[in-house]
């Protein structure tokens, strides 16, 4: 295959499957929270952050965690203390985010928007060995907390008054939710886009809940959906030259498609296997 014969498709290929497994395991816990375009409004911070990269000629892809998470535990602070609704810091987040990352562009030596495009789309030919480096380790990071606070993380999620019933720190671990969605956003800016990356967050999952009842379950099923619809989603741009996040997003899209037609029928099947059932049940009762 000569898709693997190319130093950056290897590298492409290796983020495009780690966006796959991190964007997805953490979106359904954002899913779950009704916090789906949470993925946006760091989106649009974390675009401070790579016009401070090129500003300061550090790693954008560091420079954008680091403000990002920032961001992050700046909105949940916001919304577990003030007085400011959450919509309100999500907006906040998004116009601040993009007009900073405008500004300070324009402000480095030979900086433009344009500079700003790739981090934006994503770009397969942007992805360098170091930035594989860097997204093996904030991957690492995301999976560990998702796979191993699953439990608590879930009850979080369902019910936070129960939560701290139960003598689970509420306030970190929405915390740690909020970091961890800020590392996910960095780690799918090469491939995705930052403006993209909220729909990997997202689809996959809603595509998942169409087939599995389970959180446990929805959570495995999302993260395979998006392995492989990162991973399709490359290959098909290294064959037909397209967008990289545009390709990526428009095959979640399809793929959610065809699972609500798949399901659809298959939930009209069990509906008249339950109500098969009740009736049984009746005339068992009926008859004692």
């Amino acid at each position: 295959m000569d898709i693997l014969t190319t130093a950056f498709m290897q590298r492409a290929l290796i983020a495009a499957g780690l966006v796959g497994i991190a964007a997805p395991a953490i979106g359904t816990y954002l899913v779950q929270r009704r916090q789906a375009v949470m993925g946006d409004g760091l989106g649009h911070v974390a675009m401070t952050g790579v016009a401070l990269g090129f500003l300061l000629n550090t790693s954008p892809v560091w420079m954008a965690t680091l403000v990002a998470v920032l961001g992050a535990v700046g909105m949940e602070l916001i919304r577990s203390r003030g007085k400011t609704s959450g919509d309100v810091a999500l907006a906040m987040l998004f116009y601040g985010g993009l007009a900073g990352g405008v500004m300070i562009i324009n402000l480095a030596p030979g900086g433009s928007t344009t500079n700003l495009l790739s981090a934006m789309f994503g770009s397969i030919t942007t992805v360098a060995a170091e930035d594989v480096t860097a997204m093996l380790i904030l991957t690492a990071f995301v999976v560990a907390v998702t796979i191993g606070l699953r439990r608590q993380l879930f009850a979080v999620c369902q019910d936070e008054e129960f939560a701290k019933v139960t003598g689970l720190p509420v306030r970190a671990l929405n915390l740690l939710m909020a970091v961890t969605a800020a590392v996910t956003v960095t780690v799918a800016m090469r491939i995705v886009g930052l403006l993209l990356v909220s729909a990997m967050m997202v689809i996959p999952v809603a595509a998942a809940q169409r087939m599995t009842r389970g959180f446990a379950t929805t959570l495995g099923v999302a993260i395979g959906i998006g392995l492989g619809v990162s991973l399709g989603g490359t290959a098909v741009t290294y064959y037909i030259d397209v967008p990289s996040g545009a390709t990526i997003v428009l095959i979640a899209i399809a793929v959610f498609l065809a699972t609500t037609a798949l399901a659809a029928p298959l939930a009209r099947r069990r509906a008249r296997a339950a109500l098969a059932a009740e009736e049984v049940c009746t005339q068992d009762d009926v008859r004692v």
